[in-house]
C-alpha cells in the first residue's frame, strides 16, 4: 500500500508554489505599469510639455473627455478579456499607464520635486506595508472592501461639491481620508486577489487573474500617490 497517495503534502506545496509565482507575476505587472506611467509623466512634463499644455489649454474639457473615457475603455477590455486573451489585458494595462501618466503630468507639473518624491516614497511605504498584510492576515477581511468602496464613493462626491466651493482645507483633510481608504484597498485588493487564485487558479489562466490583479493595485497605488502629493504640498505651504 503506498501511503503517499493520500498525502496532502505535495499538492499544498505545489499550491504555495503556485501562490508565490502568480504574486510574484502580480507585483510585477504592478511595478512595471508604475514604471510606465512615471516614465511618461516626466517625457510629458519635459519634452512635450508645450504641446501637451496646448491641447488642453485649447480643449480642456474635450480633452478630459477623451483621457476619460479611454480610460474607461480600457479598464473595461482589461477586465474582460483578461482570462480569454492575457497578451491583450497586459497590453492593455501598458497603454492605460500611458495615457494615466500623460493625465497625471498635467497636475503633477504644478508641484516641486521635493513633494513628488516624498510623495511616492510614503505612497510606497503604505502600499507595500498594506501589501503584505493583506496577503499574509489570517483573517476574513472579505467584508471589508463594500464599507470602502462607500467610503471611496461618498469622498468623490464630497469632492465634486468642493469644487464649487474651492476650500483649500477641506482638500487637505480629504487627502488624508483618501490615503485611508486607498490604503485599506491596497489591502483588501491584495487580500482579495490571493482569495481568487486559491480559488480559481487552476481553473483560468493565472496569467490573466495577475493582470487584472496588477490593474486594481495600480490604482490604488496611483491613488494613494496623488493624494500624498496632496499632502506634502499643503504641509510645504503651512
Amino acid at each position: 500500500m503506498n501511503n503517499f497517495q493520500n498525502d496532502p503534502q505535495p499538492r499544498t506545496i505545489n499550491t504555495q508554489v503556485g501562490l508565490r509565482s502568480f504574486l510574484s507575476k502580480m507585483y510585477g505587472f504592478m511595478a512595471l505599469a508604475v514604471l510606465v506611467s512615471a516614465a511618461t509623466a516626466y517625457v510629458s512634463m519635459t519634452v512635450f510639455a508645450a504641446q501637451i499644455q496646448a491641447a488642453f489649454g485649447a480643449h480642456p474639457i474635450w480633452a478630459l473627455l477623451i483621457f476619460i473615457i479611454s480610460m474607461f475603455v480600457m479598464i473595461g477590455g482589461i477586465q474582460r478579456n483578461a482570462t480569454r486573451n492575457p497578451a491583450m489585458s497586459f497590453t492593455l494595462l501598458m497603454l492605460f499607464a500611458v495615457i494615466f501618466g500623460v493625465e497625471m503630468s498635467i497636475t503633477l507639473s504644478l508641484y516641486t520635486q521635493a513633494t513628488l518624491g516624498g510623495a511616492f516614497v510614503a505612497a510606497a511605504a503604505v502600499f507595500g506595508t498594506m501589501a503584505v498584510i493583506g496577503n499574509t492576515t489570517k483573517r476574513d477581511i472579505s467584508s471589508l472592501g463594500t464599507h470602502l468602496f462607500a467610503a471611496l464613493i461618498g469622498l468623490l462626491v464630497a469632492q465634486i461639491v468642493n469644487m464649487f466651493l474651492g476650500s483649500a482645507m477641506i482638500t487637505y483633510i480629504f487627502s488624508y481620508i483618501g490615503v485611508v481608504i486607498f490604503a485599506g484597498l491596497s489591502m483588501w485588493d491584495s487580500n482579495n486577489m490571493r482569495r481568487m487564485y486559491l480559488q480559481y487558479g487552476d481553473q483560468v489562466s493565472s496569467t490573466g487573474l495577475a493582470v487584472t490583479g496588477a490593474l486594481q493595485l495600480y490604482l490604488d497605488f496611483v491613488n494613494l500617490f496623488l493624494y500624498f502629493v496632496q499632502i506634502f504640498a499643503g504641509s510645504s505651504r503651512d
